[in-house]
C-alpha cells in the first residue's frame, strides 16, 4: 500500500520597522548581524564566505542557537523586497522561507516572515508550527528594532 504524502504546514508572522525597506533588508542579507537582533548565537557562511558581505543567491548560512547548527540556502533575493531560503535537513523533510518586506503606508517596513515546512518525524507539525511562530515573531521583532537603531 503506498504511504500517504507528508501534511505540509505554514507559518505567518509580521512586524513593523520605522526603518525604510532598504535598512531592514541591508540587515537580513548580512549573517554577521543576526546574533546582534536574533535570539541566534553565531552565523558564518558555509566555505570561509564573509558573514559581513551582502548574502548571494546559492550561499550556504550556517547558524549556531545553543548546541542547535541549522544550514540554510538562500534561494532568492529581490533588493529591498525578499529573501526566500531552504533549510537543509535538520527536523524538517522540505522547509522554504521567505521574509518580504514592503512599504508601509504610513513610512518604515512591513516585514513578513512565512515559511510552509514537512516536519519529520510524522506527527510533529502542530509543534514545529507553535514553535516556528513563535521564534520567528521574536526573529522579525528584533530585525525591525535593529533596523530602526541603523538608519
Amino acid at each position: 500500500m503506498p504511504r500517504s504524502p507528508s501534511r505540509s504546514y505554514s507559518y505567518s508572522v509580521t512586524a513593523h520597522s520605522p526603518a525604510a525597506p532598504g535598512a531592514v533588508y541591508a540587515a537580513l542579507v548580512r549573517a554577521s548581524t543576526w546574533p546582534v537582533w536574533s535570539p541566534i548565537d553565531a552565523a558564518g557562511i558555509e566555505g570561509g564566505g564573509d558573514p559581513a558581505a551582502p548574502q548571494q543567491a546559492g550561499d550556504v548560512r550556517v547558524f549556531r542557537t545553543g548546541r542547535t547548527v541549522s544550514r540554510e540556502r538562500v534561494i532568492d533575493l529581490v533588493p529591498d523586497r525578499r529573501l526566500v531560503y531552504d533549510n537543509l535537513g535538520g527536523p524538517f523533510h522540505s522547509y522554504r522561507g521567505t521574509v518580504g518586506l514592503a512599504p508601509a503606508p504610513d513610512g518604515g517596513t512591513d516585514i513578513t516572515w512565512s515559511a510552509v515546512f514537512v516536519p519529520k518525524p510524522r506527527g510533529t507539525g502542530r509543534f514545529w508550527r507553535w514553535y516556528l511562530t513563535r521564534f520567528m515573531g521574536r526573529m522579525a521583532d528584533g530585525l525591525a528594532a535593529y533596523a530602526a537603531g541603523t538608519s
